[in-house]
């Protein structure tokens, strides 16, 4: 076999794609350590951003006296 054959078939057999990569931390065989779906404090973040109806009261009073403006989009 020829050296250009060998790499396409190696390239072929790799079971690894973009596709199978996670969507927050771009890990292909394993995630960052600060991917939402490993690291419990970084996850809490990311859902206090989303719904921040889900901030321990102890965040919502340290955020308030930070002074952070609480406005609703919709």
């Amino acid at each position: 076999m020829t050296p250009a054959a060998d790499s396409q078939k190696l390239y072929q057999s790799n079971q690894y794609t973009a596709q199978s990569a996670c969507g927050h931390c771009a890990g292909v065989i394993r995630h960052e350590p600060w991917c939402i779906t490993r690291n419990r404090a970084v996850a809490y973040a990311w859902e206090s951003v989303l719904d921040a109806g889900k901030l321990s009261v102890e965040d919502r009073l340290i955020l308030h006296a930070l002074g952070v403006a609480w406005i609703q989009f919709s």
